[in-house]
């Protein structure tokens, strides 16, 4: 599948017209409502440049699973309420509020998100991507979504990835490949085993 992830430095910072803003807005928040589950491969790339690859799940309203591949012993879920970040290597588990994480856009499909995205121009007129943060709490980082539009999609259009920035400037770029939507995802792909207690599960 072709990938239409630009790096945030490659996007131009002029503003768009006002009505194209609302009208892709409007087009992001559809997709927000339409896209009730996903599953897909992921690629993630950090500010050093080291890529981890793994498998996405995602079920609103709440719920995202970062399952990473054989042999790195992280994962990051969301059980609807708070992400969980565990290293079960060195069994050290940190969870903090769903609305605290700029991923929140994705997973909370009652946010109006013309209250605190706007549009961000791109070259290529087959992508769309969309600049979200809230300015009462910078500390919560920020994030940029981009879209290519395929009317197979729901509301026409295709997550292809994100790229995060948290409020230190570290940035984590994530691209997906293999994007499948509305199928059924069980809750019990949103538990996780505890490293802490033998037997322990969130």
């Amino acid at each position: 599948m072709r990938t239409f992830l630009v790096p945030l430095a490659a996007i131009a910072v002029a503003a768009a017209p006002a009505a194209a803003q609302g009208n892709d807005l409007a087009a992001v928040q559809r997709f927000l409502a339409a896209a009730e589950t996903m599953t897909a491969d992921f690629s993630q790339t950090d500010r050093n440049g080291r890529v981890l690859t793994g498998a996405l799940t995602l079920k609103k309203p709440g719920k995202i699973r970062f399952q990473y591949q054989k042999g790195v012993p992280l994962l990051i879920v969301s059980d609807g309420k708070a992400f969980t970040f565990i290293d079960y290597s060195v069994k050290q588990v940190q969870r903090w509020p769903i609305g605290n994480s700029p991923l929140g856009v994705l997973i909370d499909p009652s946010r109006d998100i013309s209250r605190y995205a706007k549009v961000v121009p791109s070259p290529n007129p087959d992508v769309l991507s969309v600049e979200a943060n809230d300015p009462k709490h910078p500390e919560f980082g920020r994030i940029t979504m981009v879209f290519a539009r395929d009317a197979s999609a729901p509301a026409g259009l295709m997550l292809q990835g994100w790229v995060a920035l948290d409020s230190q400037g570290n940035r984590t770029t994530i691209r997906l490949n293999g994007q499948k939507f509305n199928a059924p995802v069980s809750d019990g792909a949103f538990r996780w085993t505890d490293p802490r207690r033998q037997g322990r599960s969130g």
